[in-house]
C-alpha cells in the first residue's frame, strides 16, 4: 500500500496534541501546525482575524460554522496562556476584575 493511500487511523507512532475541546496539532495535518478540531483551519488565522478587529459571529459565518465562538474563545485564552507563560507574568483580566470567566 502506497503512504498516501494509509488511512489516517494506519500512520503509526503519530501523536496528536489536544491543547483544549477545540485546538489540536496533528502532524499529519498542516505539518502539525495548531489546527481547530476536524478541519485544516489554522489557529494562528482565526487569531490574525480576531486581532484585525472581525466580529466572532463574522469568523463563525466565514467559516462555515466550522470555528464555533467556543473554539475562538479557546484560541484566545490559549495565546493569552502563551504569552504569560513567556512573560511570566501571572495576573489575568479576569484576576484583576477586569473581566467575567467565562
Amino acid at each position: 500500500m502506497a503512504a498516501h493511500d494509509m488511512a489516517k487511523d494506519d500512520t503509526p507512532d503519530v501523536e496528536v496534541k489536544a491543547f483544549g475541546r477545540f485546538i489540536v496539532a496533528d502532524p499529519r495535518i498542516c505539518h502539525g501546525k495548531w489546527t481547530v478540531r476536524g478541519t485544516r483551519i489554522l489557529v494562528s488565522v482565526v487569531l490574525e482575524q480576531v486581532a484585525d478587529g472581525d466580529d466572532w459571529e463574522a469568523i463563525v459565518r466565514n467559516w462555515r460554522g466550522k470555528v464555533t465562538r467556543e473554539a475562538i474563545r479557546e484560541a484566545v485564552l490559549l495565546a493569552r496562556d502563551a504569552l504569560l507563560a513567556t512573560t511570566g507574568e501571572d495576573r489575568t483580566a479576569a484576576g484583576l476584575g477586569l473581566l467575567t470567566p467565562g
